[in-house]
Parts: C-alpha cells; sequence; structure tokens
C-alpha cells in the first residue's frame, strides 16, 4: 500500500512511501522515521551499540540514549564511562542545535590514524535534554564501524548528520539527494 504523507514542514509533501507493517512476533519491530517527532524525543534503548576504530572498540554499551527527529535514522548516544575516552581529543569545532543546544566535537586517534571530529557531546545541553550531558556520539562514515546489536549501521547521506541506518528502519531518510529542503 502506498500513501502520500504531508505536513511535517508546511508546505512540503513527503514523497510516498510504505506503510509500515509490524513483522511476527519473532522478528524486529519496524520503524518509520517518518512517525518520529519534531521536535526530537530523547529515550534509552537496551540495544547494544558498538564503535570499532582501526580494530580497536572505542565505544560498547547496552546503555545508551538514541535520538528519534523526523526523517532522520536515530542517532545514538553513548554513556562516557563507556567510551575510550583516552583515545579522543577535543577538536575546535563546535555546532548548535537549537534543540540540545552546543555540541563540541572530538578527534579519535588509535596509533597513526586519526579520525577527525568523528564524535560529538554536549556538556551542557539545554534542560529538555539534560540527559545527553557528556553522552558521546559518531558519525558512522568517519569511523571503521558502528553496531547496533549484531547489525552493522550504515552512515546517514549527507554528510553532517549523525544517523545511523539498519534494517528495521523505513524512509526515506533526510540527507539523501533532493532531501535538502525537508
Amino acid at each position: 500500500m502506498e500513501v502520500l504523507i504531508g505536513g511535517c514542514y508546511p508546505g512540503y509533501v513527503v514523497p510516498a512511501m510504505r506503510i509500515v507493517e509490524e513483522m511476527s512476533t519473532t522478528g524486529p519491530k519496524r520503524e518509520s522515521v517518518w512517525d518520529y517527532p519534531r521536535p526530537p524525543r530523547l529515550e534509552p534503548t537496551p540495544r547494544r551499540i558498538r564503535v570499532v576504530f582501526e580494530g580497536v572498540t572505542v565505544a560498547d554499551s547496552s546503555r545508551c540514549l538514541r535520538i528519534l527527529e523526523t526523517s532522520h535514522p536515530p542517532t545514538y548516544y553513548i554513556p562516557p564511562e563507556d567510551v575510550r575516552r583516552d583515545l579522543l581529543d577535543p577538536a575546535g569545532r563546535r555546532s548548535f542545535c537549537e534543540f540540545k543546544g552546543t555540541a563540541r566535537y572530538q578527534s579519535l586517534r588509535v596509533g597513526e590514524r586519526v579520525a577527525e571530529e568523528c564524535a560529538w557531546l554536549y556538556p551542557t545541553p539545554t534542560p529538555e535534554y539534560a540527559a545527553l550531558r557528556d553522552h558521546v556520539a559518531f558519525f558512522a562514515h568517519r569511523v571503521d564501524e558502528c553496531w547496533v546489536d549484531d547489525e552493522r549501521a550504515t552512515p546517514q547521506a549527507g554528510g553532517f548528520y549523525g544517523g545511523w541506518i539498519t534494517s528495521d528502519l523505513d524512509g526515506p531518510f533526510k540527507g539523501d539527494p533532493g532531501t535538502e529542503g525537508w
């Protein structure tokens, strides 16, 4: 079945997409990123999140938070105690999110290899997102591997976005060509 979904952004209609039906009780629940809210929702996830760079597990946790925002795959925020902070160095870059506040970026070094500005965190998030304080998120396209449970995640397109795409998500996703106006 195909439907047109609109109203996410004034004057814009999202291309037709499949209505997602829940899989069998033994399979994973499907999520459509068009069911995610704006402003974004912050929620805990029991899924195991791992980040690997140069063969080293940089982060590994089943106590993460995830941000869910309309048209974006989830962004995972890992508790600081589950991240190899000794491998991260502050980068000079900052960015501002109207919802979460000011993010500070980090670069990752393992041996001689460096992933510039591959991670970010919110040292002083806005009150609504206070639980994010010092949790670390990683760009999947700037490290070697990002895992959600036993599935290797695909980076959200566009270079700027930090979402991780897994097989239980339905798009289309912001960041793909032609989505600049979403």
